[in-house]
């Protein structure tokens, strides 16, 4: 009898909760999904910094629309994974932006060339490949029926905030950003910031947001802060934020605490490496054409895992200022479009 009693609450529970659903669907939840393919480029980092694309490998990536719940034309953001492939850390980020009403482009820069992750092979893809695809998502996306064009911002994480960094620069608009669209802002996520590029303090006017951790050892943080400080004095509208104990991927909730060593992963975190004449990228050390053999590049970094270590969670306080500072730097970057847009059509008349 008391089974059934049981059995009789817990259908009345999910009943109940199911016509809750019904009524009030969770935010997060997309109105629709696509999967778009695009058609882009794998080149050397010498070919894409000399704007070659002859003798480039021609491949078909996909991507991840998930429409929010809403009406017309909504803004989008495009989510730039990293070393280690779409980790549930994208994911999430993914469903908190739907959940604000904001559509979401995972771009999947891996499957298409056959890789998985280059996490202990950094040699595998260059690692400008990124920006040649974004730059694609957005030309896709910028005539896509439900998406906004003057809203589509860009957030990427280590691998992928490194191109999200550089893929503000406008001399790479120049070379690879084939249609008229431009990113209302940029966000990486704990990028690589040991290269200087040619011209890299010449960036887009648009807002150029930094997260970082101080305890990061596979990309620190400080190495970005000459470069933050290059941009200011050129004029860019660019802003670091450093958590004191957060390392590598502190943002997903998938990860543990403490952090986990992955032995085998590639850094270059002791290497100084710079543009030089014709798109060669030189080890500072040496002088000569820098290679992932070099002396500098290390194997070991600390990292917030995907899987649960001994039942620890990260503390919610640094990820949730990060969530919290990405939507005020979105809902700024994309509330400066529609005035923009609002002022040109005055204009216009």
């Amino acid at each position: 009898m008391r089974r059934i009693v049981c059995l009789s609450a817990a259908a009345a529970l999910l009943c109940l909760t199911s016509a809750e659903s019904a009524e009030t669907p969770p935010k997060q939840l997309a109105a629709r999904t696509e999967l778009p393919q695009i058609q882009t480029l794998t080149l050397s980092d010498q070919k894409f910094l000399k704007g070659d694309s002859a003798g480039g490998a021609v491949v078909t990536i996909t991507g991840q629309l998930r429409i929010a719940q809403g009406v017309g034309r909504l803004p989008v953001v495009v989510l730039q994974h990293g070393s280690a492939g779409i980790t549930g850390g994208v994911d999430a980020w993914s469903q908190q932006l739907n959940a604000l009403g904001i559509s979401t482009f995972v771009l999947d820069g891996f499957s298409g060339r056959g890789l998985t992750d280059v996490n202990s092979n950094q040699a595998a893809l260059g690692r400008l490949n990124f920006i040649v695809d974004i730059y694609r998502a957005l030309d896709l996306l910028a005539k896509h029926p439900r998406v906004d064009p003057s809203r589509i911002a860009l957030i990427g994480f280590s691998r992928g905030g490194q191109a999200a960094l550089y893929a503000s620069l406008r001399r790479f608009h120049k070379l690879w950003n084939k249609s008229a669209a431009q990113f209302a802002a940029y966000i990486a996520f704990y990028p690589d910031c040991m290269t200087t590029y040619v011209s890299d303090s010449d960036v887009v006017g648009q807002p150029i947001r930094i997260f970082g951790g101080k305890a990061d050892d596979y990309d620190p943080i400080s190495a970005c802060k000459a470069y933050v400080d290059r941009l200011r004095t050129a004029g860019a509208d660019i802003m670091l934020t450093e958590y004191p104990n957060a390392p590598h991927t502190f943002d997903n909730p998938l990860s543990a605490l403490p952090p986990v060593l992955s032995a085998t992963s590639q850094t270059v975190r002791s290497c100084k490496i710079r543009e030089a004449a014709d798109g060669v990228l030189l080890n500072d050390a040496t002088q000569r054409p820098f290679t992932y053999d070099d002396a500098c590049v290390e194997h070991g970094a600390h990292f917030f895992l995907r899987r649960i270590v001994a039942g620890f969670r990260l503390p919610g306080a640094v990820a949730h200022h990060a969530h919290g500072g990405v939507d005020l730097a979105l809902a700024a970057a994309f509330q400066d479009q529609q005035e923009n847009l609002t002022q040109e059509k005055v204009v216009r008349g």
